[in-house]
C-alpha cells in the first residue's frame, strides 16, 4: 500500500531579520499558532528547517498542489514574504517507519 504526500520546501527572505532568533521573529506568536492548527488537522505531517536555517521542508497530507498553495497563503509569514514556497512536489510513501 502507498501514500502519496506533498514536499513543500520554503525559503525564509523579505522580511526576515537574520539578527535575530526563530522565535524573536515579527509574527512570531500569530506563525507558531496557525502552523500548529495545521498540524493538528493533520495537513503538515512532518515538518522542521533543514541544515543552514535558511530553508523549511514540509510533509503534507493535501488533496492537490493547489490547495497545498491555498493553505500555506494563509500563514502571516507568507503574506508578508518572510516564507516562501520554493516547490511543491508529489511524493508517494512506500516506505514508513513511523509509528501508526
Amino acid at each position: 500500500m502507498s501514500e502519496t504526500l506533498w514536499v513543500v520546501r520554503r525559503r525564509r527572505g523579505g522580511l526576515w531579520d537574520w539578527s535575530k532568533t526563530l522565535r524573536e521573529q515579527e509574527g512570531w506568536d500569530e506563525h507558531a499558532a496557525f502552523m500548529d492548527g495545521l498540524v493538528e488537522e493533520g495537513f503538515i505531517v512532518l515538518g522542521g528547517p533543514l541544515e543552514g536555517d535558511r530553508e523549511v521542508l514540509l510533509a503534507v497530507d493535501a488533496s492537490s498542489e493547489e490547495a497545498v498553495h491555498e493553505r500555506l497563503a494563509q500563514d502571516n509569514w507568507t503574506a508578508n514574504g518572510m516564507l516562501r514556497t520554493v516547490s511543491v512536489e508529489g511524493w508517494t510513501i512506500f516506505l514508513d517507519g513511523r509509528e501508526p
